[in-house]
């Protein structure tokens, strides 16, 4: 789904219990000006599919360089579609190392939650 905070309300209406939300218009923005303000947009619509009780997915166009960003502004991603990147990186890097990159990515957008010891 576009990342339209008025549709999450919507979809949760005809019976979705989660929604993703397709991330072109971010990758296309990000490391421009537009990044933050595009970001925006995902954050309100990830906000308003969690307060309409929604699961979310994320995905397309989401690859090494902008994943962390995207995971560490916009709440509630369970799960991300990112094969074609994965397999177009496996292609260059190998599946092992590919595989740890992107946790990796994911270790660096949640490593702030992590508590403090």
């Amino acid at each position: 789904m576009d990342p339209l905070t008025e549709a999450m309300r919507l979809a949760r209406e005809v019976g979705a219990d989660r929604v993703e939300l397709y991330t072109e218009a971010y990758a296309h923005a990000h490391g421009t000006p537009q990044q933050t303000a595009v970001l925006q947009r995902y954050v309100a619509a990830a906000e308003a599919a969690l307060a309409a009780g929604l699961g979310i997915n994320a995905g397309h166009d989401l690859n090494r360089r902008n994943l962390t960003d995207f995971l560490r502004a916009v709440p509630g991603v369970l799960e991300v579609s990112i094969g074609h990147a994965l397999i177009a990186d496996a292609l260059e890097l190998g599946y092992t190392e590919t595989v740890r990159d992107y946790l990796r990515c994911i270790q660096r957008a949640y490593a702030s939650e992590a508590p403090s010891r």
